[in-house]
């Protein structure tokens, strides 16, 4: 952790820099450059918050100071009590604090502001495994409707019984990677299926993969590495649902990376959905190799990638959702079903958070 005399150095460099940056944008050259002064904007919007949690900090710490110097000036009773009181307020704020900031100067994630590609697919036990693709879709689709997050789907290819092989959809808004990042992994589900009339305990897993959507600057493709194919579009078990060649495959030679779409009845818009599929699986792929090259520094971090990881199990019986990676076990099976994630997914930002403290 951060020495706190290093910590209030830093912070009052950073007070500093906040300054210089207020006069900048009031600067009337940066101010008639756009892109500068929207990146500047973001900026001291972030820094904004830093130096306001610091000047409570200051405030709190100082209320301290002087509340402890007038308790050895003055030793009336009730003044006494006085001071112990200001300073039993505001010494958990200035603990807390204390926390808070070093975790505000790390830095962040350049993903972590970007809108994310979601790939949800049954894994082991059939027809139920597909039956839990589609509740964690559900899940999923209601924590973006809570933070006003817009989803669209890009893929499904759908099983029988109304749930998902497999389905791919977007989440456009502010900070979603930041949030859903965690969620890369194997999902576990142990629940009795309606179709059980024994009554067994079945266990059953779906993969999801979220991958931050990266834009063409991020991930350059040569379409003469591409080959794309065009295939007539088909329902579940087969059934045709379009009549013309509309659907997509697209298939980056390089890597051998395969992408579909087909719910579209435009080729074209197959086609747009599919490089935006492909250009974020490019984007992973060269994140992953990244990662290996730093395979210690990973190791020091919560889960955020590995798809063959067991991260959550889902258990109805006892209505508890576990998190793995950090030993969490939450009794609000439904709650979080329905879109109520936050109270798994901030702990894992707050130990992720607390991991590359201790690194540094």
């Amino acid at each position: 952790m951060f020495d706190i005399n290093d910590l209030e150095e830093k912070l009052d460099k950073l007070v500093a820099n906040y300054k210089k940056l207020n006069s900048k944008l009031s600067d009337p050259e940066v101010i008639n450059d756009s892109d500068k002064y929207q990146k500047l904007l973001k900026k001291h919007a972030k820094l904004k918050k830093i130096v306001d949690k610091y000047k409570e900090y200051k405030e709190a710490k100082e209320g301290i100071e002087e509340a402890e110097e007038m308790m050895e000036l003055d030793d009336d009773p009730e003044m006494q009590a006085l001071f112990e009181e200001e300073i039993a307020e505001l010494k958990p704020k200035k603990e807390k604090l204390e926390e808070r900031l070093p975790i505000m100067l790390l830095p962040d994630d350049p993903n972590d502001e970007k809108n994310v590609i979601v790939e949800i697919r049954a894994g082991a036990g059939g027809d139920e495994a597909a039956l839990f693709a589609a509740d964690l879709y559900r899940m999923y689709t209601r924590y973006a409707e809570g933070r006003g997050w817009k989803v669209e789907v890009m893929s499904a290819n759908e099983s029988g019984t109304g749930g998902f092989k497999e389905i791919i959809f977007t989440i456009e808004g502010t900070d979603i990677f930041k949030y859903l990042k965690y969620e890369s992994g194997v999902h576990r589900v142990q629940r009795v299926p309606s179709t059980e009339s024994s009554g067994r305990i079945h266990t059953s897993t779906a993969t999801v993969a979220v991958l931050p959507e990266a834009e063409e600057v991020d991930v350059e493709i040569n379409t003469n590495d591409l080959t794309i194919d065009t295939f007539r579009s088909s329902g579940p078990g087969g059934q045709s649902v379009n009549t013309t060649d509309s659907a997509i495959r697209i298939t980056h030679e390089p890597t051998g990376l395969t992408v579909s779409c087909q719910d579209e009845k435009s080729q074209h818009k197959n086609k747009a959905k599919a490089m935006r599929i492909l250009r974020a699986r490019l984007q992973e792929k060269k994140e992953q190799e990244k990662q290996q090259e730093r395979a210690e520094a990973r190791k020091s971090q919560v889960g955020t990638g590995d798809r063959s990881e067991k991260i959550r199990t889902y258990n109805f019986p006892q209505g508890r959702v576990s998190d793995h990676r950090i030993n969490l076990t939450v009794h609000q099976l439904d709650k979080i079903l329905d879109g109520d994630l936050d109270q798994v997914i901030e702990p894992l930002i707050e130990e992720d958070n607390i991991k590359r403290l201790e690194k540094i």
